[in-house]
């Protein structure tokens, strides 16, 4: 099973619990209510309406029920999505060496039509030669062992099949130069790196940018994140920034909101795809 498969059980998840927000707000009915209506807490109804969680076909059925959906193809129409919404997708099978939390954003990511994402540590997953990636793991996991540092490298390499499948989503990438400039690996894995990026730069679905040095401080002073668009109208966009030991998912229109325009303005003040590719031509000619 390769990247993007199964990345459907997630959008059913979304759309699924988008739905039941719907319908329990229609009623005036609290989350409270409705956690205690299957026996479980505000939290939990919190988790399920945005996706988060696989659905129970009970738990559905009681829901339906409190708000007052009698209809039968409704009723059935939903419990089909619920029971879709619950197939495992090719990531579980990395479950091993995958924090639960990053699960979440790998099904996302593989439903996506748009992704957008600024970094500053060291370059995107997406966009990661196997012996960068395997520097980056290495110095993030030390102490692993051998096995489960190409694991994870593994798992990093089969995401990135997303970006040159048939249903490839368009992908937009600011790196600081920062991220270019830190070295993981030796000199032949950067060299390779940097000239992966000039390579995978010119795809007609990847649009990647440097933001210089020499342009001072600009909008993305909060760090890292990830913006992830999907193609279904009923959700909304999500944005990732990950931490430590686990990660935020934002969906609510006012921090979305926030995000789209520091990655809008980061996107207008980084060189265009061009000059970005010269200015990787010319970090490769200092290595």
């Amino acid at each position: 099973m390769t990247a993007g498969e199964s990345s459907g059980s997630v959008v059913r998840r979304m759309l699924l619990g988008s739905q039941l927000r719907r319908l329990r707000e229609s009623r005036g009915i609290t989350r409270e209510a409705a956690g205690y209506s299957i026996r479980a807490s505000e939290s939990k109804i919190s988790r399920m309406e945005l996706g988060r969680v696989s659905f129970k076909s009970r738990d559905v059925e009681d829901l339906l029920t409190l708000y007052g959906v009698t209809d039968e193809v409704e009723r059935v129409a939903l419990l089909s999505l619920a029971k879709e919404a619950n197939l495992a997708g090719w990531w579980h099978s990395y479950s091993d060496v995958l924090p639960g939390w990053f699960q979440t954003y790998v099904g996302l990511e593989g439903a996506a039509s748009l992704i957008r994402v600024y970094e500053v540590q060291f370059v995107n997953g997406l966009l990661q030669t196997e012996a960068y990636a395997h520097a980056v793991v290495a110095r993030g996991m030390q102490g692993a062992s051998n096995a489960e540092i190409e694991r994870r490298v593994a798992l990093r390499l089969e995401r990135q099949k997303l970006l040159i499948s048939e249903r490839a989503p368009r992908f937009h990438c600011v790196l600081d130069e920062a991220a270019l400039r830190r070295p993981y690996g030796d000199r032949e894995v950067m060299r390779g790196q940097l000239q992966h990026l000039i390579d995978i730069s010119e795809r007609p679905n990847v649009t990647l940018q440097v933001m210089p040095f020499s342009f001072g401080g600009h909008s993305g002073e909060s760090g890292a994140f990830t913006m992830l668009r999907f193609p279904e109208s009923d959700l909304s966009d999500v944005v990732y920034v990950e931490q430590l030991t686990g990660a935020l998912y934002l969906d609510k229109a006012e921090e979305v909101g926030q995000y789209e325009r520091v990655v809008s303005e980061l996107q207008r003040d980084s060189p265009n795809p061009a000059d970005s590719r010269d200015l990787l031509r010319g970090l490769l000619q200092l290595i």
